[in-house]
């Protein structure tokens, strides 16, 4: 998990996290929402697979990035945990 926690504490992952939770994208729709390069892009998206947070898979000639939503669901579940928080009910931070 500690290598979710590295690849969530970067903006910019995070914010490629919200464009996949939106629909499966390729690493060129993903770098139209940015303004940095693709080997950038790349780097960031190498990360989140490194982490577990995203996969890939190809098809045809591209390369299309989902969210893996069941190690999405481990963090946050920590997350819950940690907070004191029941997931399913939404409780209040103490």
């Amino acid at each position: 998990m500690n290598e979710s926690f590295k690849a969530l504490s970067d903006p910019t992952r995070r914010q490629i996290i919200k464009l996949l939770r939106e629909r499966d994208m390729t690493a060129g729709e993903i770098a139209e929402h940015f303004a940095m390069t693709k080997p950038s892009i790349s780097h960031h998206l190498n990360s989140l697979k490194s982490a577990g947070l995203v996969y890939d898979e190809r098809h045809g000639q591209n390369i299309v990035y989902s969210l893996n939503t069941t190690v999405v669901q481990e963090v946050m579940s920590w997350f819950f945990e940690v907070l004191g928080m029941d997931g399913d009910k939404g409780g209040d931070v103490r």
